[in-house]
């Protein structure tokens, strides 16, 4: 489907060159449906530099725009504002041509894919190995998840990358811990289970705190580790391994797909990191490379202490150690290097903000990413509960995610089993759908909020059957879903060819939403904002509600002549396939019947 905002902007930027006024035509869709459904405010910016007045210049504007063929006639309103309001004709030819789903393929709703694909490389949910993954992982991961669905929707190559903390001293403590209480796993590293990673954690810090001997094997561990020894080796990969398991038990039940890559990957890199940077440096005791007290590090420009002070970004520490500088700066080259990445995300929280910032600088400035390589720090904001303080257990500890996860799909079971008086539903189907409802209502919740902005975790709020929730949206699907069965037709199998016709105005705004889609996806690719998606999706059914309401909507199933129902038949049919193309791109998925 042809992106209508674009077509607009092409062809008032066309008027805009005509009267000698070329700038950015500024055409966003209208936040209220009585200024039109398209503004243009590029006469507001553009009159005072060309000497004339705002509403003089939309006018001429207008008067040099060809667009009788979408829009009726433009409209001028308040200083110079341009309202553009599209044909019913033009928005039924638009959804007309809109093709059938072909049989096990994606439905893309006939949206191409971008002309100018890039390889993009997403970091993303980046868990410590050493613990299991808490309530701060959630965001990360499912925010980073939902670009990646995005972005490949679009038509570009990613890489979704999960940069998990493998690495480092408590390592060499964990791997001690496991020796003493399972010496076995030397023979056997393939039959490791540790039923709780945090307690095992625990037990582990506890006894290298009080045992003055194990704290000494800890450490004698770690060298082992770092310098390669095979055994020791060969015990941290099993306990790598089983953490991993513990992660991607949560990565299944999201639907989150990614490839491990932990810090320890990029550990043979780093002398090779450290000796490209040294090159780069103009001497010792000057340039924006030097050591100070014995560690090398990166003196940025911007970058200072509160007391104004060079802030220096440490790379190799002056134990002659590495530190998370120049892990990042390691990814940064492999996967520029490498994966041939342009464009490199990172879904790490907001209080990393600095340390992305100096990182960037000193990757671009050191030669490591060049100007045609775009690095994103895409930081998130905290989850708290509803007291407003970090979301914690009663015990004060980190929620674990998992326990997150199972009382959302308990509570969604006790709504579906509610709500199901007659019986409908069997055990093995109500299990399902409150796994799905209720995985759904967490990734929904966490998605509709702003990614900068902290959020108060509400599980009543998520799981409501109204207003913008993952069970409203998979409801309102639903329902969509079984006017077609109430109507005896297979909805998707009604003629593509034959038009939608467009004559009531709830069809008519029904129809504007649809065709801004692909616009939502094409401005979400851009920048990055997963919560403009959900905004879209509420939008999109609560216009459906307006078109199928009884009183003030238009009849469907029983509408005459034939033309006309199945012309609304199809409205429903491009809505659900819309809803459900949409909530996919979330990581949600979609039920048949509530």
């Amino acid at each position: 489907m042809k992106s209508v905002l674009e077509e607009l902007s092409r062809r008032v930027r066309t008027a805009m060159v005509k009267v000698g006024a070329d700038g950015d035509p500024i055409v966003r869709a209208s936040q209220d449906a009585k200024f039109g459904d398209y503004q243009s405010n590029a006469a507001m910016g553009l009159a005072k530099k060309l000497g004339k007045k705002p509403r003089d210049l939309a006018a001429e504007i207008v008067a040099a725009l060809e667009i009788d063929d979408i829009c009726e006639p433009a409209e001028i309103a308040g200083p110079g504002f341009i309202n553009l309001t599209l044909k019913p004709s033009y928005l039924g030819k638009l959804l007309t041509g809109v093709p059938s789903v072909a049989d096990g393929g994606l439905d893309r709703l006939g949206i191409e894919p971008t002309a100018d694909p890039q390889v993009v490389v997403v970091d993303l949910s980046s868990p410590n190995l050493a613990k299991e993954m808490h309530v701060g992982h959630l965001r990360s991961t499912v925010i980073g998840d939902c670009i990646c669905r995005v972005l490949e929707f679009e038509g570009h190559t990613v890489h979704r990358e999960n940069h998990v903390g493998d690495w480092g001293t408590q390592f060499g403590m964990l791997v001690a811990h496991l020796l003493r209480e399972k010496p076995d796993i030397i023979d056997h590293p393939d039959e490791l289970v540790i039923a709780d990673l945090e307690s095992f954690y625990v037990a582990a810090k506890n006894r290298f705190d009080a045992d003055e001997a194990f704290k000494a094997e800890s450490r004698e561990t770690v060298v082992k580790l770092q310098q390669g020894d095979p055994t020791t080796r060969k015990i941290w990969k099993a306990f790598c391994d089983e953490s991993l398991r513990h992660c991607h038990d949560i990565y299944d039940r999201l639907q989150v797909r990614l490839t491990d890559r932990g810090e320890s990957y990029y550990t043979d890199r780093m002398e090779e990191i450290i000796g490209r940077i040294e090159k780069k440096m103009v001497g010792a005791d000057g340039g924006w490379i030097r050591e100070s007290d014995g560690a090398l590090c990166f003196f940025l420009d911007g970058f200072t202490t509160r007391d104004g002070e060079p802030l220096p970004m440490i790379v190799r520490k002056s134990d002659g150690g590495f530190n998370y500088a120049t892990s990042d700066l390691a990814t940064i080259t492999h996967r520029v290097e490498e994966l041939g990445a342009t464009r490199i995300l990172y879904v790490v929280g907001l209080p990393q903000k600095q340390h992305f910032e100096m990182v960037f600088a000193g990757a671009r400035k050191v030669g490591f990413a060049g100007d045609d390589v775009a690095l994103e720090h895409l930081g998130f904001g905290s989850v708290l509960s509803k007291s407003g303080v970090m979301f914690k257990t009663r015990e004060g500890g980190t929620f674990k995610l998992k326990a997150l996860l199972d009382e959302a799909v308990e509570r969604a079971l006790a709504v579906l089993r509610e709500q199901d008086r007659d019986g409908g539903f069997s055990e093995a189907q109500a299990a399902k759908t409150a796994e799905i409802v209720g995985i759904g209502a967490v990734k929904y919740f966490d998605l509709a909020h702003a990614r900068q902005s902290d959020y108060k975790f509400d599980i009543d709020h998520m799981l409501a059957m109204e207003g913008n929730t993952a069970p409203y949206m998979m409801y309102a699907y639903a329902r969509i879903r079984s006017i077609g069965r109430k109507a005896g037709v297979a909805v998707g199998a009604l003629p593509a060819d034959e038009p939608i016709l467009l004559e009531h105005p709830t069809e008519i705004a029904l129809a504007v939403k649809l065709v801004q889609f692909s616009e939502t996806l094409h401005g979400i690719a851009r920048e990055l904002r997963p919560n403009v998606l959900t905004e879209y999706l509420y939008e999109l059914a609560k216009a459906f509600s307006r078109f199928y309401d009884k009183k003030n909507g238009v009849r469907v199933i029983d509408a005459t002549p034939e033309s006309v129902r199945n012309s609304r038949l199809r409205l429903c049919d491009l809505t659900a396939r819309t809803l459900k193309l949409g909530l996919g791109l979330l990581g949600i998925e979609t039920v048949e019947r509530m």
